[in-house]
């Protein structure tokens, strides 16, 4: 659930959703979009929750450039219109830059 990511800085780019009324396809695109990012230049890794009310996805990147061409990928630009046009009653989209980072793994010195 935790992603391991370098040293900062880097991006995240902060997906939040409330669903719509029709989610037919929405586990299986939602899958797919996953393979397909983590096999994106710049990907770093993700984070997701997600309850009954809507969710929330964290994927983080190396730049902007490369979030920008994962918000280009052909594939992708599909989900995101079947995501209006279906899955989500509303969503917003933001943009960070990590500018520091800690983590605490459970350990107990």
């Amino acid at each position: 659930m935790i992603a391991t990511t370098p040293e900062p800085p880097y991006y995240a780019a902060i997906f939040t959703a409330q669903p719509g009324a029709d989610d037919a396809g929405y586990v299986e695109t939602a899958a797919r979009m996953l393979i397909l990012a983590e096999s994106q230049p710049g990907f770093l890794g993700v984070e997701s929750a997600h309850e009954a009310g809507g969710g929330i996805t964290v994927s983080y990147w190396r730049d902007l450039e490369s979030i920008a061409a994962w918000r280009r990928h052909v594939e992708h630009q599909a989900a995101q219109r079947e995501g209006r046009a279906r899955w989500y009653a509303r969503y917003a989209l933001r943009v960070a830059r990590v500018e520091r980072a800690h983590a605490f793994d459970g350990a107990v010195v």
